[in-house]
């Protein structure tokens, strides 16, 4: 019976540093392919034009996009949730009161609460914003699976107070969150790709790197987190690996066995 193994997009395979998947881990995936599903589970949409090209180099047997409100097999969706248009107008009229940002990206258009927010991250992480600014409320219901938050650890915390309906996963660098509604996640994406592989979730690895990854880290038969971790996600992993850069998805399938 082949097992499921699961990676994180963002600091699990690709490294910031200079935007590619180390060698490395590409080597590994090929060697865990013949026995293994191999899956994403990210907070992206991998069908969109600034993710085909990393879903097209991995080649995935399935995707978990945006945090489990997208789940693809192939080309088949077998899943999808949108968020409560209602709850996310309740939430950007709260955002309008702070200086932080919320809204997302679709189709090569940016949708934000506060725009000028998003302008400066861009700026202070890549010294640049091209984005494509259109008013949060134009956004079509059909297009809100998940909303990003901009702004500082403090921020995302009173987020998660104020509208206890949603998770507020910080990113890893902590300088924005992703925000889903409560009752969905990485990790039940991955419970309904058991069911579609028949596969006990016994059987299954998940590796991460940031609090979205918490869930399924927690769920999966075995939990990874890399060496760049969050140090809560850490402590919530079966098992530690080396940084993605340091070769940490190699190292790990080699300490536990799966090559």
């Amino acid at each position: 019976m082949k097992s499921i193994i699961c990676f994180d997009v963002d600091m699990t395979l690709l490294n910031h540093k200079d935007w590619s998947i180390p060698e490395s881990a590409m080597e590994t995936i090929e060697k865990l392919r013949p026995n293994n599903w191999i899956v994403l589970a990210t907070g992206r949409d991998m069908d969109s034009k600034f993710s085909q090209e990393i879903r097209d180099q991995i080649r995935p047997d399935a995707i978990i996009h945006l945090n489990g409100t997208k789940i693809t097999v192939g080309s088949q969706m077998i899943y999808e949730h949108f968020f409560d248009r209602k709850l996310a107008e309740e939430i950007a009229a709260w955002i309008e009161t702070t200086p932080y940002s919320i809204g997302l990206t679709s189709g090569g258009e940016d949708y934000y609460i506060h725009p000028e927010t998003v302008m400066r991250h861009d700026q202070e992480l890549w010294g640049s914003c091209y984005r494509n600014f259109k008013d949060f409320y134009t956004l079509p219901p059909e297009k809100i699976r998940t909303l990003a938050f901009i702004g500082n650890e403090e921020g995302a915390n009173a987020l998660a107070s104020q509208f206890p309906q949603v998770k507020v996963h910080l990113f890893a660098e902590k300088r924005g969150a992703d925000v889903v509604e409560a009752d969905v996640s990485k990790a039940m994406g991955l419970k309904k790709l058991c069911g579609y592989y028949n596969v006990p979730i016994e059987k299954t690895v998940a590796f991460g790197d940031s609090m979205n990854d918490y869930d399924i880290i927690r769920a999966a038969g075995t939990g990874v987190a890399m060496g760049n971790a969050m140090e809560e996600l850490k402590a919530a992993a079966d098992y530690v690996t080396d940084a993605v850069d340091k070769d940490g998805i190699r190292n790990a399938c080699i300490y536990l066995g799966l090559v």
